[in-house]
């Protein structure tokens, strides 16, 4: 009965498709077969239909395959893309690659992905880090090089977007730009300190000339005044050009004035030391005046070599030089009077060619020029402190005859005083000098016969005779010598006739 049943559904055929009626989708297309044959379908309309039906699956099951090889596609395109990207990574920071490598064991292509998204992240971020590394240092090198190279340098992200195209961000790299960048700071370093010398070079140099420092060092450049940062003080080529250039100009200013100033403090020094001017009027002049003895680089006062001080000088000059006119006979006169001291002192004669009455007839006159006059005197006054010089040992001598003869005066005054042993008040003293004058006289005709010696081989040094007061000294001893004999002989015969009386006036008694 089932079989005949079957047979009348038309089981007993062969089956009108490839799908097994064991399965959910077999067992509803026996059901269809049923409902066809109850309804009276034709065995050629159930083919066609199932044969339709067959084609619809077909077509369900293309789509769905082709879809699955799209989305295998797009995966493999993926994990592809991604593993790609990854070695690009690594390739441009330069990353250990045994770091981030994908694991091969992972077998299907989810699990590729997977495995590979979170080490592109970490590659991204890692590269964007470098990026910002490498922005910072090329950010940097490209302001110091704007500075050395003097050239307006505006920061914008033209140095990221350059670098989102470098395909080289590895950390050896982004050691030689850090190398780089610190050698340029080093130069940087350098040329800031080279400007700061310069700059207080040129600081000192316009103190001493009196010149404006600000406008100086603002004519080389803007930055180089009224400024406290580091970075805004210009450190180009041309600025260390100018700065070198402005003190070269600075230090041959410097050596001109000097040599001006000394030149104009020598004359002030002679009118000084010629008008005897006193210290009060010397102070107001007093720095101006070290620069006659000083060298360029000693010289450091402010203002010192300033145009004001030198036109202050020179009028002080120019002033001195007309007070000296009305004051020349006064000084000539003055001279003079020192040279006669000079020669009263060393018992000379001063020269009588600048005698006092004959310097104001001259000068009276007109006929001489006062500062000739001036310098004759001091010539002779010159010449008299040499010749003084000269005669000083020979004069310690006369002076030594000369105490000893008025020692002598006196002993002789002495011995002539009948109360000279007496008791009286200071006898002792006495006695104790007229034994000292005794013996110093004994000395006087060694002292005289030394004294003319020495004058003798003086005057043979100088071929010049001595004078002593306008006479010559050896004919003053010899004269004193044949005295001194005469004298001797006078005693020796004084007392031969007093010992003749004595002797008379005893025989007599």
């Amino acid at each position: 009965m089932g079989e005949t049943a079957m047979a009348g559904y038309g089981l007993d055929r062969p089956p009108r498709c490839s799908v097994s009626f064991d399965t959910p989708c077999g067992a509803l297309l026996r059901e269809l077969e049923q409902i066809w044959t109850e309804i009276g379908e034709r065995e050629q309309d159930k083919d066609r239909m199932f044969q339709e039906l067959e084609a619809e699956c077909m077509r369900v099951y293309r789509r769905k395959v082709d879809s699955a090889n799209a989305d295998r596609s797009q995966l493999r395109q993926s994990v592809m893309a991604k593993e790609a990207e990854l070695k690009a990574l690594v390739a441009s920071i330069g990353e250990n690659t045994t770091q981030f490598k994908v694991n091969e064991k992972h077998a299907s292509l989810k699990e590729q992905l997977a495995a590979v998204t979170p080490l592109l992240d970490d590659l991204r971020a890692m590269k964007e880090e470098r990026i910002k590394q490498f922005s910072n240092v090329q950010s940097q090198i490209e302001t110091i090089n704007a500075q050395i190279s003097d050239h307006n340098y505006q920061h914008d992200d033209g140095s990221s977007k350059r670098l989102n195209n470098d395909h080289d961000l590895s950390t050896r790299r982004l050691a030689d730009l850090q190398m780089q960048l610190r050698n340029l700071q080093k130069e940087k370093s350098d040329r800031l300190q080279k400007v700061f010398v310069y700059v207080d070079e040129v600081h000192c140099l316009c103190a001493v000339l009196g010149m404006d420092f600000a406008k100086t060092v603002k004519d080389v450049h803007p930055s180089l005044h009224g400024t406290n940062s580091d970075n805004s003080t210009n450190i180009s080529d041309s600025t260390l050009e100018g700065l070198t250039q402005t003190i070269l100009k600075l230090k041959a200013e410097k050596r001109t004035r000097v040599s001006k100033l000394q030149e104009t403090v020598g004359k002030l020094h002679k009118l000084w030391n010629l008008m005897e001017s006193t210290e009060q009027e010397r102070r107001h002049f007093s720095e101006v005046a070290a620069v006659l003895g000083s060298s360029e680089e000693e010289i450091t006062s402010p203002s010192v070599l300033s145009l004001e001080t030198i036109q202050e000088t020179e009028e002080e000059v120019e002033r001195l030089t007309k007070q000296k006119a009305s004051r020349m006979k006064e000084l000539v006169l003055k001279r003079r009077v020192e040279l006669e001291n000079i020669c009263r002192n060393a018992h000379m004669e001063p020269d009588t060619s600048t005698a006092p009455e004959k310097i104001v007839a001259l000068i009276d006159s007109g006929l001489v020029d006062p500062c000739e006059l001036l310098s004759n005197i001091e010539a002779q006054i010159a010449k008299a402190n040499e010749e003084s010089y000269t005669r000083k040992d020979i004069m310690e001598r006369v002076d030594k005859w000369l105490s000893a003869c008025d020692e002598e005066t006196w002993l002789e005054e002495y011995n002539q005083d009948d109360n000279r042993y007496s008791a009286g008040r200071g006898a002792h003293l006495n006695l104790k000098r007229a034994e000292k004058a005794r013996v110093l006289v004994q000395k006087i005709p060694t002292m005289i016969d030394n004294l003319i010696d020495k004058t003798f081989a003086w005057e043979d040094e100088s071929n010049t005779p001595f004078l002593y007061d306008g006479v010559r000294l050896v004919a003053i001893l010899e004269e004193q010598k044949l005295r001194r004999v005469q004298k001797e002989e006078d005693k020796k015969r004084y007392w031969t006739r007093r010992s003749c009386r004595i002797y008379c006036l005893k025989r007599r008694s």
